[in-house]
């Protein structure tokens, strides 16, 4: 993969270190792969994350394995020719090689932005109410306003936890958290021992790692722009239905009392929990509990595990 030997060849070049790390995992390699006891001695738990975040080391049958030895052996070798075109196409993959947001994350996250408007702007909250109501509209005609809002809540419950367990990378995410708990406990030994220049070391490591931190939260936010992007238009859809957003906006729909527990009867738009609305505590109440059952169900376990 000549994305691989770019990535390697821009890695060894900003950092003289990570040539004796790349080296190291190359040799200590077995068949492509390699997990994380057999190079510790070596690596820092920086530059074993480093090579994860680069897509370098990808997932193996039992740890990590290199995602292409020749190209990693390639990007080692020192080729003066190659000097100008790699260092343009490591600062375009600086760009997009090491960002997991495809044109279609970023047009939904502009596309996202822009449906925020119907929460504030009553007219782009009627186009969106008025176009969901085709699909929407024959449901709230067959179930009670109250059993939609269910419905609702069990279909983006749904597609919210299976974007987040297909969307989110939760190898990588555990492999920083695992990587902030080794500079913890070194920075923790190193004070204990009055250690000022390992002290030093480890700073230095740690500051490197909180630039990583924002790719891990690209990471995180990219399964919500799809959420959003699915379920604003659903909100704006209820406040349309239930007549939320002004003195004088009129419910699309039948609406009886609804009854709430530990409340008892409240109208829809009736505060129940501060200024938070009927309609807006039924649908989080109802959310919340489809997305455990669904989660449980489906055994999804959001948590990143560093077992």
């Amino acid at each position: 993969m000549a994305r691989i030997e770019s990535k390697v060849r821009d890695l060894v070049g900003s950092d003289t270190d990570m040539r004796a790390a790349v080296e190291t995992v190359l040799e200590r390699a077995d068949d492509g792969e390699v997990e994380w006891a057999d190079v510790r001695d070596e690596l820092t738990s920086g530059q074993w994350g480093r090579l994860i975040e680069k897509g370098i080391l990808v997932d193996g049958d039992e740890g990590f394995r290199l995602a292409d030895v020749a190209a990693t052996r390639a990007g080692l070798e020192d080729d003066s020719s190659s000097g100008s075109s790699s260092s343009s196409s490591s600062s375009s993959s600086a760009d997009t090689g090491d960002s997991s947001w495809s044109k279609y994350d970023k047009g939904a996250a502009v596309v996202t932005v822009g449906l925020f408007l119907g929460y504030s702007v009553a007219e782009v909250r009627n186009v969106i109410g008025g176009v969901m109501d085709v699909a929407l509209g024959p449901l709230a005609e067959l179930l009670p306003f109250y059993a939609v809002v269910m419905v609702l809540a069990l279909a983006t419950g749904l597609y919210s936890t299976l974007l987040q367990a297909n969307l989110m990378d939760m190898d990588k995410m555990a492999v920083y958290q695992e990587r902030m708990k080794d500079i913890q406990k070194r920075q923790k030994d190193a004070r204990e021992r009055g250690d000022d220049a390992e002290l030093e070391k480890i700073q230095e490591e740690q500051m490197e790692a909180m630039g990583d931190q924002m790719g891990m939260f690209k990471e995180q936010f990219r399964p919500m722009v799809w959420i959003m992007f699915l379920t604003i238009p659903v909100f704006l859809w209820m406040y349309w239905a239930i007549g939320v957003g002004g003195a004088n906006a009129q419910p699309h729909v039948t609406l009886e009392p609804l009854v709430l527990p530990m409340v008892g009867e409240v109208a829809w738009k009736d505060g129940v929990v501060g200024p938070m609305q009927a309609w807006i505590v039924w649908y989080f109440l109802c959310s919340m509990g489809f997305t455990q059952i669904i989660r449980k169900g489906l055994n999804i376990d959001m948590t990143p595990s560093t077992a």
